[in-house]
């Protein structure tokens, strides 16, 4: 990677992302790339270039990749999943119309392009417990259809046109830096907020729903790591399972009382949130992925929230 372009990069990911990218490239060599209504501001709009980029506009896209001599994009254009369901025509169009104008792109300008999966491409049908790399998807959401449809079409991509498409399928992500923004996931991320201000936390999903979660320092380095690793070690490339922990709601309740005995949580359950995570696998099996690009993760359960408390707590 020289040239680096990140298609929403205004995001929950994408802020973070681009930032890393910037540390370990050079600030000038990264471009993020935003919607209207959604621009860069402080030191991502500060550190570098950024670039007007709707991915439904496949010749803004071209011309921004041309202008820059981009060699690299990661496509981080996409609802999250509760939003999805309720908006499933917008989460094709931008999820996988929009994926199409991206590998054209990469396709006439020979880019890499890296656009992440989600645990959410699984099903009730897959194996829940140490889901395999290669198994049954079969989702019940747009969001996984999404999902599912884009390790597909970037597959296609490759092995047609030779076009370097890569992805992981990212578990539940957790981060102080941006806050959640319609995720099935996203109560492990306010949890940390209740419990940094003192207030009890009423939890949408019952005890027991065990859900793969990653810490954001971890996915930011998968998203890097795949993109830098040797291709002729990659047998698959859309998209690795890619693992860190794997809690229910109880356990990480526990984690956090064990550093603040007072904090207090109940349950309301939330049933759409609940059906889109009972769909979900438990826990993945990511040995594909340490086998072939030698992933690992730095943070558990433990290390992650006392982390989170300690940068919470400054920020608030």
């Amino acid at each position: 990677m020289n040239k680096i372009f990140v298609i929403g990069a205004t995001g929950q990911i994408g802020s973070e992302l681009t930032m890393e990218l910037r540390k370990r490239y050079g600030n000038d060599n990264v471009v993020a790339g935003y919607i209207t209504g959604a621009e860069p501001k402080g030191i991502l709009k500060e550190s570098g270039p950024s670039a007007l980029a709707d991915i439904t506009d496949r010749n803004a896209l071209a011309a921004i990749v041309k202008k820059y001599a981009i060699d690299t994009i990661y496509n981080l254009a996409a609802l999250l999943s509760v939003v999805a369901e309720s908006k499933p025509s917008l989460a094709w169009h931008i999820g996988i119309d929009g994926l199409w104008n991206v590998l054209e792109v990469a396709r006439e300008c020979g880019c890499a392009v890296f656009t992440p999966s989600s645990i959410g491409s699984f099903g009730p049908e897959t194996p829940a417990i140490n889901t395999p790399q290669d198994t049954i998807q079969r989702p019940r959401t747009m969001y996984g259809v999404t999902k599912v449809t884009g390790e597909l079409l970037s597959d296609y991509y490759f092995h047609k046109y030779g076009v370097d498409t890569r992805s992981v399928r990212f578990p539940g992500i957790i981060s102080y830096v941006t806050p959640p923004g319609g995720g099935t996931t996203d109560y492990a991320v306010d949890i940390f907020y209740y419990a940094v201000k003192g207030d009890d936390f009423i939890c949408p999903i019952k005890p027991g729903t065990k859900m793969d979660m990653m810490y954001m320092p971890d996915a930011l380095h998968a998203a890097i790591q795949i993109m830098e690793a040797e291709p002729a070690r990659l047998i698959h490339r859309n998209a690795f399972n890619i693992a860190s922990m794997s809690f229910g709601p109880e356990e990480i309740y526990e984690a956090i009382k064990g550093l603040k005995p007072d904090f207090k949580m109940s349950y309301q359950i939330e049933s759409l949130k609940q059906s889109i995570a009972d769909t979900w696998p438990d826990c993945l099996d990511d040995s594909c992925a340490r086998n072939e690009w030698d992933w690992c993760p730095r943070y558990d359960l433990q290390s992650m929230s006392k982390d989170m408390l300690e940068k919470l707590s400054l920020k608030l």
